[in-house]
């Protein structure tokens, strides 16, 4: 039996002929040459056209991949689902990619948080600012631009110009099976560029959270978060942000975000410095076999809608509890990923088109998309270090300013005072504490300006002595007291 060697079973799967070469005795002691015009043949079989193809693609997108290293300190928690942290020192090393030729620069948000220095290193490129200078370039300063923790995407923005830029692609089109690649530093391996396939299109990790992700096998590892996932013409379809694994490698399950959402929060926080997320008052739920079953319903596919919230767009549009949703904009919806992913492309002040079942019969309502309200925990990104750590009262506080008012979407009761950013497990002190998202005006009848007063009122109080503060939350104004154990 002959056994067929790697190369020629990889050519005889690819349809290629392969030609009988005789086999010389032992006695034979000339080795035959392989003509030019043979080796020539030989390079554009398929095998050969690929692996060049890979290269060249390589070579383009590394030049607009970058590895990113910060340092300074992170909100560290056991159960990212509470609102409890703790400060603790960190360096990160990930990988991001250039979108414009002025240095914009896409990465995940995780990579960047609590981050008091951020540098990257640019890979494959040579100094810009001497065409003479052949040595690669070390290290250079980023400024943060902007931040949106729930899509996990950060940009950032580095003083050079003619850079090489990727495109996005429409992730709308991606297919399971469809080849990419994923480009980072996985380990802090720089310039690293893995192959695989979309392993799905969509995918639903928590079915809480609407949030979807394409799911690849290319293998990503810890360094990979912000890098670019591409396909085979080197266009973005995704940034790669977290795997799941038993080990602690990769598996073969990595995620991106979809290049749909990472286009919209990039462009919103490249103009405007942050994301304004749209909704229209509405809760909803996949449709299963159980529902179908219990309600009647009289389809099985869809979102269902559960709740309308009284005076929302969606109430005001006519929408109604019960109804089931087919499409938003013309486009099917079969499940509740699929309805958040549609209406996260439309901006505030658009309408969307809702198409929905009702009574057996198809209609659709015209919804003006509004701006949702921010979650509290956001201002964790405004902390700089473990100076913004009130050890007394167990939290993360930053001084009011000027910016951070326009945050809080209007003008406080109190001028001045104390945002709480975070909980932390410091306090002995017995009673309802300050949750994130409130702002302490005055400590047992003192007024509080900033951080610095806020601690030094704080100094003042006797162990025992009760702690009463003054709080404004959403809008109200309310006194919290504190005893020491």
């Amino acid at each position: 039996m002959i056994r067929m060697s790697v190369r020629a079973r990889l050519l005889a799967i690819l349809g290629i002929a392969l030609a009988v070469v005789p086999i010389y005795g032992a006695a034979q002691t000339e080795r035959p040459t392989r003509s030019a015009e043979a080796a020539k043949a030989l390079k554009s079989d398929p095998l050969h056209v690929f692996s060049e193809s890979v290269q060249a693609l390589s070579a383009r997108v590394t030049k607009s991949v970058v590895q990113v290293l910060t340092s300074g300190y992170a909100l560290s928690s056991e159960n990212q689902k509470t609102d409890t942290a703790y400060f603790a020192p960190e360096h990160d090393i990930g990988a991001g990619a250039i979108l414009s030729p002025d240095g914009f620069i896409v990465t995940n948000a995780h990579v960047v948080q609590g981050a008091r220095k951020i540098r990257v290193r640019l890979q494959g490129l040579e100094k810009q600012s001497s065409p003479a200078l052949s040595e690669p370039l070390v290290l250079m300063e980023a400024k943060l631009v902007g931040v949106d923790r729930e899509a996990d995407v950060a940009v950032l923005k580095i003083d050079m110009t003619d850079l090489p830029a990727l495109q996005f692609a429409d992730s709308n089109d991606l297919r399971q099976g469809q080849i990419v690649f994923a480009f980072g530093s996985p380990l802090g391996l720089e310039n690293s560029v893995t192959m695989g396939v979309v392993s799905s299109t969509a995918r639903q990790i928590d079915p809480g959270n609407p949030s979807i992700y394409i799911q690849t096998d290319a293998p990503i590892n810890p360094g990979n978060s912000g890098g670019p996932l591409v396909d085979v013409d080197g266009h973005v379809v995704g940034i790669n942000t977290f795997i799941l694994s038993q080990s602690g490698g990769n598996e073969g399950l990595g995620f991106a975000i979809p290049s749909d959402v990472v286009h919209t929060v990039y462009d919103q926080i490249r103009t405007e410095g942050h994301v304004h997320r749209g909704q229209i008052g509405v809760y909803l739920r996949t449709i299963t076999p159980e529902l179908v079953e219990g309600l009647h319903l009289p389809v099985n596919r869809g979102v269902l809608l559960e709740d309308v919230n009284p005076g929302s767009p969606a109430d005001k549009a006519g929408l109604k509890v019960g109804d089931i949703v087919t499409s938003v904009g013309g486009k099917p919806v079969d499940n509740l990923r699929q309805f958040a992913l549609d209406l996260y492309s439309y901006r505030i002040g658009q309408k969307a088109d809702i198409g929905v079942l009702r009574n057996g019969k198809g209609t659709a309502f015209s919804v003006p998309v509004i701006e949702r309200p921010d979650d509290p925990t956001r201002f964790a990104d405004l902390v700089s270090g473990p100076d913004n750590l009130v050890n007394r009262l167990g939290v993360v506080a930053i001084s009011i300013t000027g910016e951070l008012k326009e945050l809080l979407g209007g003008d406080l009761r109190i001028p001045g005072g104390v945002l709480v950013a975070a909980r932390t497990p410091t306090s002995n002190l017995l009673g309802e504490g300050p949750q994130p998202g409130d702002v302490i005006h005055a400590v047992n009848g003192a007024p509080i300006q900033d951080l610095t007063e806020l601690k030094r009122h704080l100094r003042q109080i006797k162990p025992g002595q009760p702690i009463v503060l003054q709080i404004e939350r959403s809008g109200t104004l309310s006194y919290l007291v504190l005893e020491s154990e």
